[in-house]
């Protein structure tokens, strides 16, 4: 092979580091050195990857508290608390602010209130919802906790791209806007798809007695996703940055809810 082609191979492999850094920089709180190069374009492709391992560190977590003898439920609020600590609570405000949004009764002014850095009582509400269903949900899981909680919030996340991929962004800035400078295709989501399916595989080769929950979080997630992105479309005609932080916030959600169901 020739030096031409590493070289290439080499600066591939540098703009895909650079733009995986810039994905833990803008989708996590976690610090990056200053010293590296971040590349923001096309960020979004790498969001169910970040899903993933905001995931895995809450099943950690999780795991590490049930070795200390920690009750489930105080177990299921941290794990909550601390995946909204992760990311700062982006998506969560996203879906406080949509709620208010919607709650309007003009269509022409949703925008506008959503716009708005003051919560009202609907993003209160909405907030309130998701933080319950997702700690009361996930209070009632028993086992393979860690594999759900990395496949939740990697679905969340492939949710947020298909509809940053399929549907029009409704303002000229915003903190969603820059997504849309990149285009997408159907062929970003195969990643995604196959490593959450992945694990949906490694959920049925450990514990071939949780093939539905395994069944169900592959099936489930993706159509949870894909569903609440085309709600959030029909009610507004697009989307914003709030609606994508609203996707992640209301897919894991509906998926905790959905894997209990497939428990019970």
């Amino acid at each position: 092979m020739s030096e031409d082609y590493f070289r290439s191979l080499s600066k591939f492999f540098q703009r895909q580091g650079a733009a995986l850094a810039a994905a833990i920089a803008f989708y996590t709180c976690f610090p990056i050195p200053l010293s590296w190069t971040l590349e923001f374009r096309g960020i979004a492709r790498f969001a169910p990857v970040i899903g993933i391992l905001i995931g895995g560190i809450l099943g950690l977590m999780d795991g590490g508290l049930s070795l200390l003898g920690c009750p489930v439920l105080t177990r299921s609020v941290l794990v909550i608390v601390t995946g909204i600590g992760i990311t700062g609570g982006l998506h969560l405000d996203g879906a406080m602010d949509a709620a208010d949004g919607l709650a309007v009764a003009d269509p022409n002014r949703r925008l506008e209130v959503m716009a708005d850095s003051v919560t009202g009582a609907f993003g209160v509400m909405a907030a309130i919802a998701i933080v319950l269903l997702k700690v009361a949900a996930l209070s009632d899981i028993t086992a393979d906790r860690g594999l759900i909680l990395m496949a939740v919030a990697g679905w969340g996340r492939w949710g947020q791209l298909v509809v940053i991929a399929r549907y029009p962004y409704l303002k000229a800035t915003g903190k969603g806007a820059f997504h849309k400078d990149t285009p997408y295709s159907s062929w970003d989501l195969v990643p995604g798809v196959l490593m959450l399916m992945g694990l949906s595989g490694i959920l049925m080769i450990l514990h071939p007695q949780s093939w539905l929950v395994a069944v169900g979080l592959a099936l489930g997630g993706s159509a949870i996703a894909i569903l609440i992105g085309a709600w959030f479309n029909a009610r507004l005609g697009g989307h914003t940055g709030d609606t994508y932080g609203a996707v992640v916030e209301w897919t894991e959600a509906f998926l905790l809810v959905l894997v209990v169901a497939l428990q019970g």
